[in-house]
C-alpha cells in the first residue's frame, strides 16, 4: 500500500516518507484500513510542517494510494545515479541487503555497497558488510525480523551481472527523467527477477550543490601546444579514488624525498607513499598517485585538504608509470589513462574563483539556505595555514582539528631537539606560533582546536637532525607518539617548545579562540602528567581554554569515565580507533574489506563513549573521514547525541546540509511518535518491496 502525494518526489521538494506506506498487507479488511491510514497520513505533523516549509497550500495537495503486488524480496536496497556523498555523476552507487530493504533505509543494518562506472559498467569497488538481520514478508501478512543464516552474512547479495543490470536501469531512468535519481529495487525470491520499485529525483546534489564546486584543477602550462589531446581511453592502472578530480600532465616518479628538488610544478607526482615532510612537493603537484595506502592514509587526507586529485593503493604505479610520460589522472574513478584526454583540459573553477557572499565571522554567522543552521556543530579539519582564510569563508562553526604536523614539516623542517641543541629554540617557537596564529586569526571568534604534534618516529627521523633523536621502530603507528612522547624526559624539552608557541599565539597575539587537543593518550595517568606540564607552561584548563583529548585507543573507551574527569571535550579519531578495535592496518590493500568504521564493534564503542562522556558533562566530536563518506554513519552519530562533526573543507557544505536533513528527519519522527503511539510500520522511507508505480 504505497501512498503518493502531489507535494512529494518533486525536484527541489522531495521529502521521502512524508506519507505512510504499508508492507505485505493481506485481506480485504486490512487493505481498506491501510488505505484510510495512508489518506490520514496527509495530515500528520511532519506532513503539515513540510508543506508550510515548502509553501504548498494544505487544500491543494492531493494523495493517491497505489495497491501493488508485494515482491517477496530475497534481497533489496537503494540505488543512486550519482555518488550520494561526493556528488560524482560518473558513477552509480548501489546498497544491498538480504530481505526487504526497509532496514537499509532505516539504517538498521550496514548494507553492501557497490560503486559502478557509468561509462563501461565496470564495478569500481565493492564493500561487503556483515549482514546479521533481515526483514521478511510472512505468509499471514505483515513482516518479521529474522537472523540471516551464518553462511550468508558476509556474502555478496547480488552477483556481478545483477549489479550491472541494475546500473543499466539507473542510467536509463536518469536519461528518461533528465535528472539524477534516487531509486529503490528488489530481487524477487521466486524467479530472481530484478524490479525497480520506486524512483524519485535526487535533490541534495542536483538542486543544492554546484557541480564540482570543490574540485580544484591545476592546469599544466601550454599542454595543448605540446601534446595533442585524445578521446580514446586506454587504461594504464587503477587504485582507490582518494581525492576527486581529473587532470593531466607529465609523470614524475619520486621514490625518495631527497630527489624532490627535481620535481617541477604541475607534474603528476607518483610515489610509494607520502608523509608530512612530503607536503611541500605535494603542493606543487597537479595530481598524486601512490602504490600503497587507503582512503584515510596521509596522501589521501592531505590531497583532499589541498583539493588535489589523488589515487592511492594502486600497488604498481611506480613500476607501470615512468618520468616524462603524459597521462590523465581521473581520481573520481581511481583510474590513470594513457595520454592527455580532452576532458581533462576543460577549465574548472578553484575555490578562490567561486563567489561567496560576504558574511560576518563568528558563531552567529547567518547561514544561507544552502548551509542551514544545525544543532550538531559542523567543524572543518585544517592543517595548512595558507588555506585558513579560504576555509574561514565556509559556513562552518570553527576548526575541529588543526594538525600541527604540516607546520613542523614545512615551516620548520628541523627536529625540535636538534634546534635546542644548536641554540635555535626561538626559531621553532616563532615559526610554530606564526603558523598557528594564521589559522586562529582567520576564524576570529570561532573556536580552533589545535592538536599537539602527532608525528611518528619514522616521520620525525625525516626532519633535519632527526636521526640522532629518534629510535627505529618496527611499528611506529603503535610506538613512541602522542602523550607518551610528551612525558618522556628524552622529548619533554621539545614538547615545552610546542606549548610556548601555543602560549605565544594565545597570550601575545591575543587569540583566545585557540584550544588544545592531546592525541594518542593510552592511560589517565599519562594524561594527568601531560596536563601538569601544560599547567607549568601557563596553559591550564579554564573558562576560555578548553582542553580536548583524541579518542582513538580502546582504553579511551573502556576508561571513558576517568578520562572525562580530566578534560572538557573529546574528538573521536575514527581511523585509528577502527584500526585498533579491528586489529587491521587501514593502509593494507589486503585488509581494505575489514577496515570499516561502520563495523558493529566500532559503533558499540562510540555509542558507549558518547553516553559516558555526556554523563560526566563533557562533549564529543569526531574528526575521521567516515562521516563525510557514509550518511548512515553520520545519522548514527547524530542519533547517539554527538555534539559536533569535523570534516575536510571540500565536503563541509554538503555535510552541513546532510546534518540538517538528518536532524529534520529525527524531529519529524519525534513529532509523529508524540502524535500517535501506534506501532504500525513507518519510517523515513517506505515500501522497498512493492512493484514500480
Amino acid at each position: 500500500m504505497r501512498s503518493s502525494a502531489t507535494a512529494e518526489d518533486l525536484p527541489g521538494a522531495s521529502f521521502a516518507g512524508q506519507q505512510e506506506t504499508y508492507l505485505n498487507v493481506k485481506g480485504i479488511e486490512e487493505l481498506i484500513s491501510s488505505i484510510k491510514k495512508c489518506f490520514a497520513s496527509l495530515f500528520t505533523p511532519r506532513a503539515t510542517v513540510y508543506r508550510e516549509e515548502k509553501g504548498f497550500k494544505h487544500d491543494k495537495v492531493y494523495l493517491s494510494v497505489a495497491v501493488q503486488k508485494m515482491i517477496p524480496a530475497k534481497a533489496s536496497g537503494v540505488m543512486f545515479s550519482l555518488h550520494p556523498v561526493t556528488g560524482d555523476k560518473k558513477v552509480v552507487v548501489i546498497e544491498a541487503s538480504w530481505g526487504l530493504g526497509e532496514f537499509v533505509v532505516q539504517g538498521r543494518i550496514t548494507p553492501d555497497e557497490y560503486v559502478i562506472a557509468k561509462s563501461d559498467l565496470k564495478i569500481i569497488s565493492k564493500k561487503i558488510s556483515d549482514k546479521q538481520t533481515m526483514l521478511l514478508a510472512i505468509p499471514e501478512g505483515g513482516t518479521e525480523e529474522k537472523q540471516v543464516p551464518t553462511e550468508q552474512q558476509k556474502v555478496q547479495c547480488l552477483n556481478d551481472e545483477q549489479i550491472k543490470e541494475l546500473t543499466r536501469y539507473a542510467i536509463g531512468l536518469e536519461d528518461h527523467y533528465k535528472i539524477a535519481q534516487d531509486m529503490e529495487w528488489a530481487l524477487d525470491s521466486t524467479d530472481n527477477s530484478l524490479y525497480i520499485v520506486q524512483s524519485r529525483p535526487e535533490t541534495v546534489w542536483t538542486e543544492k550543490m554546484k557541480e564540482d564546486i570543490f574540485t580544484v584543477k591545476k592546469e599544466t602550462k601550454n599542454i595543448r601546444e605540446r601534446v595533442e589531446p585524445k578521446t580514446e581511453r586506454k587504461r594504464l592502472l587503477s587504485g582507490l579514488p582518494a581525492s576527486p578530480g581529473i587532470t593531466a600532465g607529465q609523470v614524475h616518479v619520486i621514490l625518495e624525498l631527497e630527489k624532490s628538488s627535481e620535481f617541477k610544478q604541475n607534474e603528476i607526482l607518483v610515489t610509494g607513499m607520502t608523509s608530512p615532510d612530503w607536503v611541500p612537493i605535494m603542493r606543487e603537484a597537479a595530481a598524486i598517485v601512490t602504490d600503497s595506502g587507503g582512503m584515510t592514509c596521509h596522501a589521501a587526507i592531505v590531497s583532499r585538504e589541498m583539493g588535489i586529485p589523488c589515487i592511492v593503493g594502486s600497488r604498481e604505479a611506480t613500476k607501470m608509470l615512468h618520468t616524462g610520460q603524459y597521462v590523465t589522472v581521473d581520481a573520481s574513478r581511481g583510474i590513470v589513462y594513457e595520454g592527455i584526454l580532452a576532458e581533462a583540459l576543460e577549465p574548472k573553477p578553484t575555490l578562490e574563483e567561486i563567489p561567496v557572499p560576504e558574511r560576518p565571522v563568528g558563531p552567529s554567522v547567518a547561514l544561507s539556505a544552502e548551509a542551514p543552521v544545525t544543532g550538531t556543530k559542523v567543524y572543518v579539519n585544517l592543517g595548512i595555514p595558507e588555506r585558513a582564510k579560504e576555509a574561514s569563508r565556509l559556513p562552518v562553526d570553527g576548526v575541529g582539528l588543526m594538525r600541527m604536523e604540516f607546520i613542523l614539516a614545512t615551516y620548520i623542517g628541523e627536529h625540535p631537539m636538534h634546534l635546542i641543541e644548536i641554540g635555535s629554540s626561538e626559531k621553532f617557537v616563532n615559526a610554530l606560533a606564526e603558523g598557528i596564529s594564521k589559522v586562529a586569526e582567520a576564524f576570529a571568534s570561532r573556536p580552533v582546536v589545535l592538536r599537539l604534534s602527532d608525528l611518528k618516529t619514522n616521520e620525525y627521523r625525516e626532519l633535519k637532525g632527526g636521526e640522532k633523536y629518534e629510535i627505529l621502530e618496527d611499528n611506529p603507528m603503535l610506538g613512541w607518539r602522542g602523550a607518551s612522547r610528551y612525558v618522556d624526559p628524552a622529548y619533554e624539552p621539545a614538547f615545552r617548545l610546542e606549548l610556548s608557541a601555543i602560549r605565544k599565539a594565545r597570550v601575545e597575539n591575543g587569540l583566545r579562540n585557540l584550544h588544545v587537543m592531546v592525541p594518542f593518550v593510552r592511560t589517565p595517568l599519562e594524561l594527568s602528567r601531560v596536563l601538569a606540564i601544560m599547567k607549568d607552561e601557563g596553559l591550564e584548563r579554564s573558562h576560555d581554554l578548553e582542553i580536548w583529548m583524541m579518542c582513538e585507543v580502546p582504553s579511551n573507551i573502556i576508561l571513558a569515565d576517568r578520562f572525562a574527569r580530566l578534560v572538557d571535550s573529546f574528538s573521536i579519531g575514527s581511523n585509528d580507533l577502527t584500526q585498533l578495535i579491528l586489529g587491521c592496518d587501514r593502509d593494507s590493500a589486503n585488509l581494505a574489506k575489514i577496515f570499516d568504521e561502520r563495523d558493529e564493534s566500532v559503533l558499540r564503542a562510540i555509542r558507549h563513549f558518547i553516553r559516558v562522556v555526556h554523563r560526566h558533562g563533557g562533549k564529543v566530536s569526531i574528526c575521521g573521514q567516515a562521516p563525510s563518506e557514509y550518511p548512515s554513519f553520520t545519522e548514527f552519530l547524530i542519533r547517539k547525541g554527538i555534539d559536533s562533526i569535523s570534516v575536510n573543507q571540500d565536503v563541509a557544505v554538503q555535510t552541513k546540509q546532510m546534518v540538517a536533513q538528518i536532524e529534520r528527519k529525527i524531529m519529524m519522527e519525534s513529532a509523529l511518535r508524540s502524535e500517535s503511539p501506534a506501532s504500525e510500520s513507518s519510517g523515513s522511507r517506505r515500501g522497498v518491496g512493492g512493484r514500480a508505480r
